[in-house]
């Protein structure tokens, strides 16, 4: 047998029993679940999957947006359930307090998930007042760089307010929820690529502290984005997704990360983006045309589909920035639809719009937080 899922989507809490039952078919070990906010926030969904379907292990987040294979959606909840035949899971959860415990929370994570046979990991924390570059640094330093890690960062549809996860503990504002993969048959590839172009200077950054940037070039950082944003500066921070910053080395040779903005401190002049900063590096402001982003998104699901020992069909677990849906606006749908083509229909596609990405570059490469990128993980099982 080949890896088992059933889809579901949900357009409101009051038709979410009856919608449940197809999911029940294939007596599941797992469940991701991807949804707007109030599907969270009132806890009233996350009962009904304990009371439903108790065997089966629910992990997920609150989203910008919603992706299938019937493209993108707002305000609705999309549940896959999965079923292995040789393949283990495990959860893992944490409550991050603050921002600067995002360490800790991932060498909780890591603590609980640890084995020998562990193959891979995903997870999902807050989408604001969290360190996503430390987090995983916590999780590596746990379990290895070698076991491959992916997921992203909960969204509330742009608002930047307050985002929820869902894990085995139920439905938490401030947890980071994981859950492990284990055994020999799994089959696990993952892909990320952005797709947006710098422009402009780079900028020395002269004063920064992990993921908050106070100076470039011995200025208040957040003056010299204002000058550059413009009239779209009235808007921040969420005006920030269309401005992401590309991370230089000392040499101003780029990195291969992307940076995007959580927040603004007007007090203090500086912005808070979604990861660690190189104290020692440049920064190059970025934006994005709809093709080339579409372009990303297809080498990303390339790239996922040419890990697998033995392709097969199985389920595409898609992450995308946020940043990237504004951009593309009425074509949003073209990004989904780019990673259909490759994987073709009879692939399921299941997973979000975030506020950060994680994924390792490429296959032994250590895994990173990412922004603005399209990031798939594809899940399948050896028969």
């Amino acid at each position: 047998m080949t890896l088992q899922t059933v889809q579901v989507h949900l357009t409101s809490l009051a038709d979410a029993a009856s919608a449940l039952e197809p999911l029940q078919a294939i007596d599941p070990q797992l469940l991701l679940v991807f949804g707007a906010a109030p599907f969270f926030s009132n806890g009233a969904l996350t009962s009904l999957l304990f009371e439903r379907l108790p065997q089966a292990l629910p992990i997920g987040c609150s989203t910008a947006g919603e992706i299938s294979a019937a493209g993108v959606a707002d305000g609705r909840c999309v549940i896959t359930a999965l079923r292995f035949d040789h393949t283990a899971t495990r959860a893992a959860h944490a409550e991050l307090a603050r921002m600067d415990g995002s360490r800790q929370a991932g060498e909780a994570l890591a603590r609980q998930l640890a084995a020998a046979d562990l193959r891979a990991v995903m997870v999902f924390g807050p989408g604001v007042d969290i360190n996503g570059s430390a987090l995983i640094d916590g999780l590596v330093a746990g379990i290895g760089a070698d076991v491959p890690i992916t997921g992203g960062l909960a969204g509330d549809g742009g608002a930047f307010k307050q985002t929820w996860t869902l894990g085995g503990e139920g439905v938490s504002d401030r947890g980071v929820v994981a859950v492990g993969f284990y055994g020999a048959a799994l089959e696990f590839g993952h892909g990320s690529f952005g797709g947006w172009a710098p422009f402009g200077p780079a900028r020395k950054v002269t004063r920064c502290q992990d993921n908050i940037l106070y100076e470039l070039d011995g200025a208040p950082a957040l003056d010299i984005y204002k000058q550059y944003l413009g009239e779209y500066a009235r808007d921040l921070p969420a005006s920030g997704l269309l401005f992401p910053f590309s991370m230089l080395g000392e040499d101003r040779a780029a990195v291969g990360l992307i940076r995007t903005i959580l927040g603004i401190d007007e007090a203090a002049g500086s912005l808070i983006l979604a990861g660690d900063i190189d104290p020692n590096g440049y920064l190059k402001l970025m934006h994005a045309s709809t093709d080339g982003l579409l372009d990303g998104s297809h080498a990303a699901a390339e790239a996922a589909l040419k890990m697998m020992r033995h392709p097969q069909q199985g389920l595409a677990v898609l992450v995308s920035c946020v940043g990237r849906k504004l951009a593309m606006g009425g074509r949003v749908d073209e990004e989904v639809e780019a990673v259909a083509k490759v994987y073709g229909e009879h692939t399921p596609l299941a997973g979000f719009y975030s506020y950060g990405e994680i994924s390792p570059f490429t296959p032994g490469l250590e895994c990173k937080l990412h922004n603005q990128t399209m990031t798939i993980t594809y899940l399948a099982e050896a028969g």
